[in-house]
């Protein structure tokens, strides 16, 4: 079997008391996106420096493209690209001249190469631009060109589409999407449920844990314990205690306009309706909904 792209085991890091990331175990093989999901401050960004080198474990030991993360850390810079939360852009520099910066520092040189990295991320044409006059979108683009130039085999983007509007984030994924049938293997944290949804596997980290690690179809139907339900019934914080009471109803939380209810498996619409009815609501409306990594989520963090 090939070697994973990345696989850790037991990786901690403490900072004094404080346990940042707790004895996590996982692997990545070569070409997969994994997404690493997560509140802020749950061990994402730790992680990612632990397995650049960047930051010592304090226990436990991981390989990044067959080199040891720490022992040979170079090795494993030279042929991964980072893409930080809050990339450091040169702003009195122009769009071309931080690119040309940045691939000097893994020893590309070369005119073409730079050009065709600005084409790549849809900065072509934009070169001559000063970094500090970016929107935050374009200066997302930019520090993923950076990421890209040198060609590396893994990218770890940590908040890639922070600060990015709807589209350009799905267009993102398709550059991901692209990079990733060519070989890129891609590990990316993100606290947007919906992007995880791009990924063919999501690690669910809180509080420094790894609670699971699977495909987002494996982990609805695996994780959440009953049916979901979208209902309509008003007052909504009247309804929302009521639901609350009610016999097979496992949670019940606000979605807007509407309540969302997980049941018991395999409860009837009549059943539940009933239930409701019991608890002195009115429904107007009640449907079957669709499980989310949201749902998923919650219910591994409970």
């Amino acid at each position: 079997m090939p070697e994973p792209a990345i696989l850790t085991e037991n990786l901690t890091r403490r900072f004094g008391d404080f346990l940042a990331v707790d004895h996590v175990s996982f692997e990545v093989q070569a070409g997969e996106v994994v997404g690493y999901l997560g509140p802020n401050g749950c061990g994402k960004t730790t992680t990612i420096r632990m397995l650049l080198g960047l930051l010592q474990p304090s226990d436990g030991k991981a390989s990044v493209l067959g080199y040891d993360a720490f022992r040979q850390s170079e090795e494993v810079r030279a042929r991964a690209g980072y893409m930080s939360q809050k990339f450091a852009l040169y702003d009195d520099l122009t769009v071309w001249e931080n690119l040309s910066f940045y691939g000097g520092v893994y020893g590309i040189r070369e005119k073409a190469r730079i050009e065709a990295t600005l084409a790549l991320v849809g900065l072509a044409g934009h070169g001559s631009e000063l970094a500090r006059a970016l929107s935050a979108g374009w200066r997302q683009w930019l520090a993923l060109g950076i990421a890209l130039v040198h060609h590396p085999k893994l990218l770890f983007l940590d908040e890639p589409t922070s600060g990015v509007d709807p589209s350009a984030r799905r267009v993102f994924w398709d550059l991901i999407y692209e990079l990733a049938t060519e070989g890129v293997t891609v590990f990316a944290t993100t606290h947007y449920m919906d992007e995880a949804e791009y990924c063919g596997r999501i690690g669910m980290m809180r509080d420094g844990r790894l609670l699971a690690m699977d495909t987002p179809a494996n982990l609805k139907a695996q994780v959440i314990p009953g049916d979901v339900w979208e209902v309509f019934a008003g007052p909504l914080l009247e309804a929302l205690d009521a639901c609350g009471k009610c016999e097979d109803v496992l949670r019940v939380g606000l979605a807007g306009d509407h309540l969302r209810i997980i049941t018991a498996r395999g409860m009837k619409e009549i059943q539940l309706r009933a239930a409701l009815k019991s608890a002195g609501l009115k429904t107007t409306t009640l449907a079957r909904g669709e499980p989310t990594l949201e749902d998923v989520f919650l219910s591994l963090a409970r």
